[in-house]
This record gives C-alpha cells, sequence and structure tokens, in this order.
C-alpha cells in the first residue's frame, strides 16, 4: 500500500482567509483548499496549481506549517500558508460550490451563522486556528 502526497493551503490576503465549500463536504461545511500532488511537481507547484485551477487566485509564499496522515484514501495532507497575489475568484464549480474572503476576527463566529468549519483534529482546523491566533 502506499501514501499519496496531497496538499492542503490556508490561503491568506491580509487580515482575510479564503474558504470554500466542495460539494463533497457535509451541509453547511467550509473548509481551505487541498488537492493531489501531481507526478513531476514539487508541493510548492501543486499548491500554486490546486488554488489557480480551483478560485483563480495567484499565491505567493507558499510556507509549509504542518503534516497530518488522512488513511482513507491513504495520502498524507501536507498543510501551506501561502500569500494571496490577486483576490478576485473564479470559482471551478465542479470543484467549489462557493468560496469567500472572511475576516480573522469572524472565523470563530462562523458556525453561529450556520457555516461549519473543520473538524477539530483535522489538518485544516489546525491551520485555521493557529493563522486566526496569528501563530503562523
Amino acid at each position: 500500500r502506499r501514501t499519496d502526497p496531497a496538499v492542503i493551503m490556508l490561503i491568506h490576503h491580509q487580515d482575510h482567509v479564503l474558504l470554500a465549500r466542495s460539494p463533497q463536504f457535509l451541509p453547511g461545511m467550509v473548509s481551505v483548499l487541498a488537492g493531489f500532488v501531481e507526478p513531476g511537481e514539487t508541493l510548492e507547484q501543486a499548491v500554486a496549481r490546486e488554488v489557480f485551477e480551483e478560485v483563480g487566485v495567484r499565491i505567493k509564499r507558499p510556507q509549509y506549517v504542518a503534516s497530518q496522515p488522512w488513511p482513507f484514501p491513504g495520502s498524507l495532507m501536507l498543510g501551506f500558508v501561502p500569500e494571496a497575489e490577486t483576490t478576485d475568484l473564479l470559482l471551478d464549480n465542479e470543484e467549489i460550490e462557493f468560496a469567500m474572503w472572511v475576516h480573522r476576527d469572524d472565523v470563530p463566529n462562523l458556525p453561529e451563522k450556520g457555516i461549519n468549519l473543520p473538524r477539530p483534529i483535522s489538518i485544516a482546523r489546525f491551520l485555521l486556528e493557529n493563522w486566526c491566533a496569528g501563530h503562523i
């Protein structure tokens, strides 16, 4: 059995973070973007490609933060925090139902508005909480 590398990235621009909803998510849930690394790609190239393909945003300085094994489907999630160079969104509607820029102070209040954050045990939640707290 093998492990496939996947990148997961918290894209930010100043004090805003990009959160998106994928069609396969549970109702009301949003998260950061993620995708698999393609053969011949560096991790940084995969981050830039996935972000541009899914939401049309150009990024810079993809900083590696942490990783998390994801047993099913057998992947290793590699967490990055890139900065957005552009902020206009052009969504790939097969991958992303909607996306939005959210101010860091508003992220903790999203569940009160019926918008659910990733599970606490996930690297997506780790990235969000640490970015909102100013640790990354």
